[in-house]
């Protein structure tokens, strides 16, 4: 099967559910590359995704599926797509390019594995949210992003994203303010500012706590070194003592792996932080048509004034001081011609109701389902940083009881 059948195969006809009961989305590794000449090398990080499908039906219609590598700017690309072309949608968002917070514990070099790994694990996330959405699985980009490597950039570029998203970027910038806002997208915008506050602080808390624990944690292994030297020295306690330096040191040395479970999920917390801002995107985005709407309304309203006052013969200030007066075939003239144009106010007004109509039964009904998934997603996330440290918790109990047994056994 050719690559350009697998891609016709895959969009239509569209099977049931989402992409997800067909099929296993991961982002399995990542590559440094490089490129340039020797004097200009630029180096940058791929990833792998990789699929496997798990339908057999599925399997044959989309034939054999091949393997593709991105770059992180693609996925931004893929985001920025969906932003545009679903504006009423809470996009699902990309984990950070470089580290934004100051608060984050991790190294600033965009090339640090362990940060590159997190990226990774992000990007597979972003993937499988939009595969899991019912509106954005099946659409023909993402599919193509999954599939061809190659053939997505070129239809990227040729369907003219590139200027559609910065055009949107500019009017997301413009500050609106509106005649009637909607109280309900009012509440939603609000709502989406105190949530990424509130986890924003969160996350500067836990990031607090994180490194107070990890430095207790290590000055233990302080203990541990006094103990193992001072039962060099002691015949009586010298076990003892030993034992429980032992114990401190496998103390110190928990917290590594207990920490690295810890930053796990403070990166789900921190997706929701940007899923915040995705919500505030939408409410902007409804501000803008919203806009679009009173503009129209208004335009119509100052049409018919003007008509009103073409009709009963009104004249301007400077048509009195030179003495130019309409005649009536000259102010029939000028009905004739703002009825037109009421006419046409009045239809891009309807269709801008009608957008706006549009637009907010898609996006309320995506706002229910986004924050329905929001509290099963952090429900989970809290519970388990709950565990966690209960696990913290018991391994500190268990070490230090292990050392008042070995301590009371001294003769």
């Amino acid at each position: 099967m050719s690559d350009t059948e697998d891609k016709q195969e895959i969009t239509e006809p569209k099977p049931s559910g989402t992409l997800l009961n067909h099929l296993e989305i991961s982002v399995s590794e990542s590559e440094k590359r490089v490129t340039g000449s020797l004097n200009l090398r630029d180096h940058y990080t791929v990833y792998l995704i990789e699929i496997k499908v798990t339908d057999p039906e599925f399997q044959k219609k989309v034939g054999k599926l091949t393997t593709v590598w991105r770059r992180y700017t693609e996925f931004e690309q893929l985001h920025d797509y969906l932003e545009v072309t679903y504006p009423y949608l809470v996009i699902p968002p990309l984990p950070e390019k470089r580290v934004l917070y100051g608060w984050q514990k991790i190294s600033n070099d965009t090339f640090d594995p362990n940060f590159v790994d997190r990226r990774r694990a992000g990007l597979e996330n972003f993937l499988l949210r939009i595969a899991a959405h019912p509106l954005l699985t099946w659409d023909k980009h993402f599919l193509e992003f999954l599939q061809h490597e190659e053939d997505w950039r070129e239809s990227y570029k040729a369907n003219g994203y590139l200027q559609l998203v910065e055009n949107k970027l500019k009017s997301l910038s413009v500050s609106v303010r509106l005649k009637k806002p909607d109280p309900h997208f009012e509440s939603v915008k609000d709502y989406g500012s105190t949530l990424a506050s509130n986890l924003n602080n969160l996350l500067k808390a836990r990031s607090r706590v994180a490194e107070k624990q990890y430095n207790v944690h290590k000055l233990h292994a302080n203990y541990g070194r006094v103990f193992s030297e001072w039962s060099a020295i002691e015949k009586e306690m010298g076990d003892a003592l030993q034992k429980s330096g032992h114990y401190l040191d496998s103390l110190a040395s928990s917290i590594d792996s207990n920490l690295e479970d810890e930053e796990l999920l403070a990166d789900q917390l921190k997706e929701y932080l940007f899923f915040a801002y995705a919500l505030q995107n939408v409410c902007k985005n409804h501000e803008l048509l919203q806009l679009q709407l009173e503009n129209a309304e208004d335009s119509v309203a100052n049409k018919n004034v003007e008509r009103v006052r073409v009709q009963q013969g009104k004249i301007g200030l400077m048509s009195k001081l030179f003495g130019a007066v309409d005649t009536e075939e000259v102010r029939e003239y000028k009905v004739t011609l703002l009825d037109q144009q009421i006419q046409e106010g009045v239809a891009t007004m309807n269709n801008a109701k009608d957008c706006l109509s549009d637009f907010n039964q898609k996006s309320l009904s995506d706002i229910e389902l986004f924050q329905n998934q929001k509290v099963m997603d952090l429900k989970d996330t809290l519970s388990n940083y709950a565990f966690l440290q209960l696990k913290v918790s018991r391994k500190g109990l268990q070490t230090w009881t292990q050392i008042r047994d070995c301590l009371q056994s001294i003769q």
